[in-house]
Parts: structure tokens; sequence; C-alpha cells
């Protein structure tokens, strides 16, 4: 059951969703192609995998790859999670001494589609992931279709609010109390799932102060104080360095403001933006408290996230909404989605993106 505290409804962008569908109705409806910030070298201790798989979640894969090579599942690393129900392209990897042959004729099955195997010289690390591929499918969609292009030409142009999706906070926003319990010492859970009810917190936080600003509707311009990041990079700087192009450089997609993923230390943030921000985080104290005595460190992260190759086709007579875009490793498709649409009917919700 949801806690009436926790509401995942976010404000959007762009006023209310045009059209409603229904989402995930069977695998193929929602398709995930990870790619890898680097080519494989072809050579070196660790096979890469590459696997595309549905109706299991990456835990189950790691899980098989390790009974093949006949290793503990701790033995096996990917590079982020995917969800089950969907057609999923992701990376493993796997030490095998070079002198030894690996057999993955076992690997495959009717869930389970093995597109190449390569050696490489490191071992895949989570969140070495550069992009990931979105083909999404809606079905039964009804509403204002009339509108939906100049919608999604506004979402390619200027983006979207960079939300954590609603998953990252467990079913029924469930990982939020567990939060609580967890900073009152009153739970001791396992390091997987202490990890999640420290994300889920941190999470909350951030989104909580995209919202503030969305709802101010400065979330896409900048502010004085402002720290930015710098597009495709991991660079973060602040408007103290005299740039008076600022407002435009965020016009163009080049740089983003960015909020708060909470932890110990000094928040990086001046002025007006270090007010909003400490305004939103005073209201959840007990996160932020909990958040930096759990030893995590401030951070920063892009409040908008501009869609890549962003496609769509629409098919009134099939009732049909397929788009297809691209989006930086940490970004949620879902963030995208709920700016054009109502996701009805969903069959389940998304693990990870």
């Amino acid at each position: 059951m949801s806690d009436a505290r926790y509401s995942l409804d976010w404000p959007t962008a762009y006023g209310a969703p045009l059209v409603i569908g229904k989402f995930k109705q069977i695998p193929a409806d929602f398709q995930v192609i990870e790619q890898l910030p680097f080519v494989p070298s072809g050579q070196g201790e660790h096979v890469l995998l590459q696997i595309c798989k549905q109706g299991m979640n990456t835990q189950d894969v790691a899980r098989r790859i390790a009974r093949c090579a006949q290793l503990s599942e701790r033995q096996i690393s990917y590079a982020g999670l995917k969800d089950k129900q969907a057609v999923t392209t992701q990376w493993f990897s796997v030490q095998v001494p070079i002198k030894k042959a690996a057999d993955w004729s076992g690997l495959p099955s009717d869930n389970i589609q093995l597109l190449q195997a390569i050696r490489h010289d490191r071992k895949l690390r989570r969140g070495a992931v550069a992009t990931n591929q979105f083909i999404i499918t809606l079905r039964e969609v009804t509403g204002d279709s009339a509108g939906l292009a100049d919608r999604l030409q506004r979402i390619m142009s200027m983006g979207v609010p960079n939300y954590f999706g609603a998953q990252r906070f467990g079913r029924d926003a469930q990982n939020l109390p567990q939060a609580e319990r967890l900073f009152a010492n009153a739970i001791t859970p396992p390091r997987f799932e202490r990890g999640m009810y420290l994300s889920a917190a941190r999470s909350w936080l951030f989104n909580q102060v995209l919202a503030t600003r969305v709802q101010q509707t400065n979330w896409d311009q900048p502010l004085t104080g402002e720290v930015f990041w710098l597009q495709g990079t991991k660079r973060f700087f602040s408007d103290e360095q005299g740039d008076t192009n600022l407002s435009q450089r965020m016009a163009s997609g080049d740089i983003h403001a960015t909020g708060p993923l909470w932890g110990k230390g000094e928040l990086l943030t001046q002025a007006t933006v270090r007010e909003l921000e400490m305004h939103v985080i005073n209201n959840h104290a007990g996160f932020a408290q909990g958040l930096a005595a759990a030893g995590l460190e401030q951070d920063r992260r892009a409040l908008r996230v501009m869609p890549l190759q962003f496609e769509h086709a629409h098919d009134p007579i099939a009732k049909t909404l397929t788009v297809r875009f691209e989006l930086p490793a940490g970004a949620y498709a879902t963030a995208v989605l709920r700016e054009f649409a109502l996701l009805g009917d969903t069959t389940a919700e998304p693990e990870s993106e």
C-alpha cells in the first residue's frame, strides 16, 4: 500500500498529457539497447557478452552466465539494470583466463540471445553505459493527436525535466518509508537493500528540488548561484566564472542547471539557488541528515535531459504511437513519456533504465 506522504505525481513542464495509451502490453513494446562508452579491445582476460533478453531481469541473466561459466554470481559484472518485461540488449562481463576457451553454447534459450562475445582487458563496471536507445510503443492511443507533433518537437528541442523514475522508489514507493526506518536504526537490511533505500531517499530529494523549479518555470533557466553541467561530459562549473552567455548556452542545450544529490559536505550552489535548494531540503531534513550520516558525498545531477535521435510514428488507424530516442545513462524513458502521454494499464513497472 502506498504512503500518502510520498506522491510520485511531479509537475510536468509542458502541461497535461495530450494522449492516453496502454504501456508495455507485450515485451516488444519496450525495447532498450545499451551502448558502451568504449569499443571492446578484442584481447584480455575478460569476456564481454552482449545479450538480448526478455522475460528475465538482469540478475536472472547474471545467474545463468555464472552457471554456464561455473562461477559464482558475484563474479559476473554488468553495467546497468534492465527491465524484465521488455526486450533489452545489454552487456555483461566475466573473467576467463586467456588460455582458456570459453564455451557459451549452454547460454542461449527462449529468453536469451547471445549476440556477441568479445575479449577485453578490463571488467565491466557498474554505470559504464554511454547511452540507452529506446523504442517504445503505446497501444490504444486516444486524445489530442493533432497537437502531438508540436509537443514532441518541443520535447526534442528543449528537453524534459530529468526526474528519477517511479521505479527508483520501489513498488508503491515503499523504499521511502524503508529509508526512514533505516535512518531511525529500526531496520538492518542486507547491503543491496540498504543501497536501494539510500538511493531512493537521495533521488526523492533531487526530484523535490526539480519539481519546485518546474513549478516556478525556471528548471531550464539560469538562476543566480547556479552550478551547471556541460552536456556530454562529466564537468560541472559555477556561474562565478563570468560567462555572460549562460542563457543562450542553456537555450541551445549546451549546458544544464543541476540539482543536489544529497550527502555530506558543502552544498555547491550559492545565492538564489542555494536558498531554493535549502528550503526544499529542510522540509525533508530526516532524509538529508540520514544520507550525510551514511557517508554519501554531495554530488550534482542535471535538471534537464535532452532526448537524442528523437523520432515518432503515429498510426491513427491501429491506434499506436511509437517513439524512438536515446538518453544518457541514468536518465529515465518515463521522464520523456510523461510529458506527452498518460500511461495506462501497464503490465509491470520498469525495473531500471
